[in-house]
Parts: structure tokens; C-alpha cells; sequence
């Protein structure tokens, strides 16, 4: 199952609390707006920060605010801050993998983990906190549809 870890899917969640005002923002205040542990929030925070997402404000009424505009900021970004790198698979992203040698399905997994790396840098923070509309022709059930043929027909030109 491909699944974002819960600092990912919590890194996004105090992204687009941010995002919705631009404002200046304390670890607390955006603890208890999204119901989550100031020091997880806090830790959530830090890592954005090294990663140039948000910015420190320093004084009485500091916090942190977005570094940028959310329509400037994707969701690879926020999910590269919180868990590094994407990748499905282990030969997929930076790391060796002791089958790499012998293994025939390597440059697929790498095909498909470019195919998200590249969706997900489409998808911008300010798209992520626009209500959704039920539209059944191009989403299911809040998921996006994907079209199986345009990722066979990318892998055999690769």
C-alpha cells in the first residue's frame, strides 16, 4: 500500500492552516486549531523551516508564516520536508538497492515514482485548501482519476 507518513499528511495539514490567512502564526496556535500536541507541531514546524517553507518571525507576537505564496509552494515540496525524498521503492529514489543488478523491474518503478514526483509538483498548497466540489467526471469518491494508458505509453518511450 502507498501511504504518506502521518508527518507528511500532518506537515500538510499545518501548511494549509497556515496558508489560509498568510498570517503569523505561533507552534500553540496552530497546535490548537488543528487539535494536535504543541511539540508535535512545533517539530513539524522546524523541518518546513529548514526547508525554506516557512519562516521564523522573531518577538512577542512571533511564529512562523509561509515563505512563500501557497500557490508557489507544491505538495512534493511539503512532502520532501517532512520524509525526504519520494520514493516507492527503494532503487526508485537516492538509495542502492542490493538487487539492482539483477532486478528487471527497476527502471518501471523508477518510471512510475517520476509519474507522482512530477503530479505531485503540480499540485499547489492553495489548490489543497479550495473547498472541493463534487465533480464525478474528473474525480471518484475525492480521488483523483488516473488515466493507466498515459503511464503505459510513458514508460515506453522512456
Amino acid at each position: 500500500m502507498l501511504r504518506l507518513s502521518k508527518f507528511a499528511d500532518y506537515g500538510t495539514q499545518v501548511m494549509a492552516y497556515m496558508a489560509k490567512d498568510g498570517a503569523v502564526h505561533s507552534a500553540s496556535e496552530v497546535a490548537a486549531g488543528l487539535d494536535m500536541a504543541a511539540a508535535t507541531v512545533s517539530k513539524i514546524l522546524k523541518m518546513l523551516a529548514r526547508d525554506d517553507l516557512v519562516e521564523s518571525v522573531m518577538g512577542a507576537k512571533g511564529g512562523y508564516m509561509l515563505a512563500r505564496h501557497p500557490q508557489d509552494i507544491s505538495m512534493a515540496e511539503i512532502i520532501n520536508a517532512m520524509d525526504g525524498p519520494i520514493s516507492i521503492t527503494e532503487c526508485s529514489g537516492t538509495s542502492a538497492c542490493t538487487r539492482e543488478a539483477l532486478c528487471s523491474t527497476r527502471g518501471n518503478w523508477q518510471g512510475i515514482n517520476r509519474i507522482i514526483q512530477e503530479a505531485l509538483e503540480k499540485v499547489t498548497l492553495a489548490e489543497m485548501i479550495k473547498p472541493k466540489h463534487n465533480d464525478t467526471k474528473h474525480h471518484t469518491h475525492g480521488h483523483h482519476v488516473v488515466d493507466i494508458s498515459a503511464i503505459r505509453s510513458r514508460g515506453k518511450s522512456a
